[in-house]
């Protein structure tokens, strides 16, 4: 039902777009079929090196970081740089931002998944979290939902006092500025937004028509409405986004396009790497192995190999190529090369997405039925209109619980809400389902007996664990690289993470509680979840027993290759990101954060990515 449902969006599309019947073929061909026969590739030209081929720098992931590391390291005409991407092109769909959540069930999507857990997917399908990850060129910036937060200063100031010298706030700061291209008027003067860079971040064109009572919610209880990226973290805000003209501008539209025909940069599409090859007596790592259209390959590094693979995959390539916890590799007859801690500190932002709130006007909501319209597609086409809302979301808030008492930070957030133009009731095709996990026997025990209509009048405000405590674990499942490791996010493990995520849903509540949210009779959907009718509804244990069934990631994971300074017993780099005992090989990626910032991880990876180039610069003597 919902690919027929996708079908008639296409259809939708193309008839108020007048495509031709071809031109619809290409939209469905990008959608379906596998990357590498997307009809619009090479215009990110793909280049397939020869084996044993040299370069100086080789970068290996085309994602959040990969694409800004290759466009500012060959700013230095004389090296040349090879970038390796395992997937393709972005296409029609990945541009469209509130088609967020379906880009995780195509062929973009890594399809990671995580270990059955006890507090968090437990009643979802095959009782574990989906953890999606972009396979394509921009990464994960093609996949996430576009929402550009960068956290509060103390988040990196927690980073200089672990000892990484260099990535206070004050420090950092100039990064973020650097790559930001802000198109917001009222920010255009701020002193923490940067002008003229690659990445757009502007506000989705369409304002919903709950933007206003979510406002007004916020300052009848205490406030303000605020820049998220400003001076003050709390407070309730319009989503910022990685968005240009209304389309998503993921780093490989913001870094990698205006730069596609540099004679000093080669990237080099479909190309899995399986291995960094690391001299086991010098420990320096001179290249890379690869397979491309079933084909290997080996590249050869004269200055450094630069992991940008992710959280995930940039720990999963290390352990292969021989660089983790040595008895962890024995397991698997890897040789170690270094033994260090890779994949562990695993972090990460989980969400409760299970509620939805029922109003009583359906003008105020984003429904499947409205993004399928001709009227939606005709005003995208144009840079307007409800599908510009980046992944539905319709409104941000910060705030502090009662139990954010041991940071002494007082102005820092432990808790955010996103509020959705529309929910998980009114999913009628079936597409966040998909992305969350939800089974459809759950969906209808839960919501099936809500008329249709009403399904179409509701919306969500997602509680966000923003500042875990739980830590998680990756390791090996083989040693062969197309086998996924076993991830243990470990989510809600520690008792103050499941008080907290209960207090974001009592916040919830307190919004819709208001008189704002009042005049539209705004009320919670009280059915019971699966597994919780036994328990009184709204009672603190019925909250825990929801939260452990649906609770999914947000897809911020990192820290699985921390960084730390020297004598950190638990540090794989550097401060200047360098793996410790390997020469030759840097990791510029959200796997080097120590702890994860109370935001959206994709500013904070781009930050990193922009750093990194310069200390790499500085090493090698051209900054």
């Amino acid at each position: 039902m919902k690919w027929l449902s996708l079908g008639w969006i296409c259809v939708c599309i193309s008839w108020t777009y007048g495509l031709e019947t071809s031109q619809l073929f290409d939209f469905w061909t990008d959608l379906f079929r596998p990357l590498p026969h997307n009809p619009r590739e090479g215009f990110i030209p793909d280049y397939t090196p020869y084996d044993q081929e040299e370069f100086d720098f080789i970068v290996i992931g085309a994602g959040s970081a990969g694409c800004v590391l290759a466009n500012r390291l060959t700013e230095i005409n004389e090296w040349n740089v090879l970038l390796l991407e395992a997937g393709g092109n972005e296409n029609f769909f990945s541009d469209v931002p509130i088609f967020a959540s379906f880009l995780s069930i195509t062929s973009m999507n890594w399809g990671y998944s995580s270990e059955p857990l006890q507090n968090a997917c437990r009643d979802l399908r095959s009782n574990v979290c989906f953890l999606p990850r972009g396979k394509v060129l921009g990464g994960s910036s093609v996949l996430n939902f576009l929402i550009y937060q960068r956290g509060h200063p103390e988040d990196y100031n927690d980073w200089e006092r672990l000892g990484n010298k260099g990535w206070s706030y004050l420090d950092v700061l100039p990064y973020f500025k650097k790559s930001e291209n802000i198109r917001i008027g009222e920010l255009m003067n701020s002193s923490y937004h940067g002008k003229g860079g690659y990445l757009d971040i502007d506000y989705a064109p369409y304002r919903s028509p709950l933007e206003q009572p979510f406002k007004k919610a916020g300052e009848e209880l205490g406030f303000e409405w605020r820049d998220p990226n400003g001076e003050q973290v709390i407070g309730f805000s319009k989503p910022q986004a990685t968005m240009r003209k209304g389309r998503r501008c993921s780093t490989s539209k913001a870094f990698l396009e205006p730069i596609r025909f540099r004679k000093n940069l080669k990237v080099s599409k479909y190309s899995t790497v399986e291995r960094i090859l690391i001299d086991p007596v010098t420990k320096t790592a001179y290249g890379v192995e690869f397979t491309k259209r079933n084909k290997r390959r080996q590249v050869r590094a004269r200055r450094e190999v630069i992991l940008a693979a992710g959280t995930i995959g940039s720990a999963h390539l290390l352990m292969l190529s021989g660089v983790g916890p040595e008895e962890h590799l024995k397991e698997f007859k890897i040789n170690s090369i270094a033994n260090l801690p890779v994949g562990y500190n695993l972090q990460d932002h989980v969400t409760f997405s299970g509620n939805a709130f029922m109003v009583n006007e359906t003008r105020l909501c984003v429904n499947d039925m409205t993004a399928a319209s001709p009227l939606s597609a005709a005003a995208y086409m144009a840079g307007r209109g409800p599908l510009t809302l980046p992944g539905g979301a319709a409104g941000l808030a910060f705030a502090r619980t009662k139990y954010a008492y041991d940071d002494p930070a007082e102005t820092r957030p432990d808790i955010e809400l996103v509020m959705g133009a529309g929910s998980l009731a009114g999913d009628l095709l079936g597409i966040l389902r998909s992305l969350l996990g939800i089974t459809d026997k759950w969906y209808s025990q839960v919501y099936g007996k809500i008329p249709f209509f009403m399904r179409q009048r509701s919306f969500s405000i997602n509680p966000v664990l923003i500042r875990p405590q739980s830590v998680g674990r990756l390791m090996l499942r083989s040693a062969n690289h197309s086998v996924h490791p076993r991830i243990y996010p470990n989510y809600l493990e520690h008792p103050s993470d499941m008080r907290r995520m209960i207090e974001g849903v009592r916040l919830t509540q307190k919004v819709i509680g208001t008189k704002a949210f009042q005049r539209y009779q705004t009320r919670l959907h009280d059915v019971p979840f699966p597994g919780c009718e036994d328990l009184r509804f709204d009672s603190n244990k019925y909250w825990e027993c929801a939260i452990a069934q649906t609770s999914i990631t947000l897809d911020h994971q990192v820290g699985t290759c921390k960084m730390g300074p020297a004598g950190d017993p638990s540090a794989v780099v550097s401060p200047r990101l360098l793996v410790n005992g390997v020469k030759g090989l840097r990791i510029a990626d959200g796997s080097i954060m120590p702890r994860i910032p109370g935001a959206h991880t994709h500013a904070a990876i781009v930050m990193i990515a922009e750093k990194a180039s310069d200390l790499i610069k500085e090493d090698w003597g051209k900054l």
